[in-house]
């Protein structure tokens, strides 16, 4: 008989990616699963043993070390070796999200079966995940950190080799990232040297990428970004310029204002009127 441990989540409280259980079992000789489907996402990896795994047409053998993933309405069935039967741990999650996070930390759309070098803390994640196993808020966002860090540790093992992605992939995908970054920091006084450390880039070849993919500077893109940002606040709140500056990342309003207008032609000041007046006769 299989000794198991498991984790069942009754309801969710997240719905872009989310776990629904987790656990981990040793099996008996040629104990299996399947051929089944499940309408959500999992991941098992292998701690000890080995066993099969078979999708469709394909039949792979695994070993410690190594796991497979089974998407969503997918027939699988896995077995455990009659000599030398695994032990593995599982998660099941799901989300409008999870075809993109899975891609993010290099799973192919194609691709089933993975190495890491990572079980113990995959274990040690799972372990802490059982540990919440009673309904509250405070256990819903525990468990979704942990899920998080499960895919990070996997993130590490699994991310795709810059060198063998296509030249205009690889390209994207740095200017993807910088983009990204500016997103989420551009309040913070960033610099393009910090896009270009963040994605491990210098300067110059940075500033190449953008020109070729996006046709402007990284410093033209961070300005612009910031500024459409001002023009935001300028519109729909009343808050001061010099706020308003800080707020999108410049730590002088004068600065702020002799950017704004060499954008737009007008200063922050003239830009709300401007603004203002046109909603009034919209209102009108």
């Amino acid at each position: 008989m299989e000794n198991s441990n498991v984790l069942q989540l009754a309801h969710q409280m997240f719905s872009d990616f989310y776990l629904c259980y987790c656990g981990y079992a040793s099996c008996e000789p040629l104990q299996h699963f399947g051929p089944a489907v499940r309408p959500n996402y999992l991941i098992y990896f292998v701690l000890d043993g080995k066993g099969t795994f078979q999708s469709g047409d394909r039949q792979v053998s695994l070993h410690a070390g190594e796991g497979f993933l089974i998407r969503p309405n997918q027939t699988a069935f896995f077995q455990a070796d009659e000599n030398n039967p695994w032990t593995y741990l599982w998660i099941g999650f799901d989300g409008a999200r999870c075809a993109e996070y899975l891609k993010a930390i290099g799973f192919d759309e194609d691709q089933q079966t993975y190495r890491s070098p990572d079980g113990e803390k995959l274990k040690e994640i799972v372990q802490e995940m059982l540990r919440y196993n009673t309904a509250g808020v405070e256990n819903d966002f525990l468990l979704q950190g942990l899920l998080c860090r499960f895919f990070a540790c996997l993130a590490r093992s699994l991310s795709i080799p810059l060198s063998a992605v296509a030249k205009n992939d690889r390209e994207n995908f740095y200017v993807r990232r910088a983009v990204e970054y500016v997103h989420y920091n551009y309040a913070n006084h960033i610099t393009v040297s910090d896009m270009a450390k963040y994605v491990s880039l210098n300067r110059s070849y940075l500033f190449t990428l953008f020109q070729r993919v996006l046709h402007i500077s990284p410093q033209e893109f961070l300005t612009t970004f910031r500024l459409t940002r001002a023009k935001e606040q300028l519109t729909l709140t009343d808050s001061t310029v010099a706020a308003i500056a800080q707020s999108v990342g410049y730590r002088d309003p004068l600065v702020f204002s002799k950017a704004f207008k060499q954008m737009t032609g007008m200063t922050p000041v003239q830009y709300r009127k401007q603004q203002r007046g046109q909603q009034d006769s919209t209102i009108q």
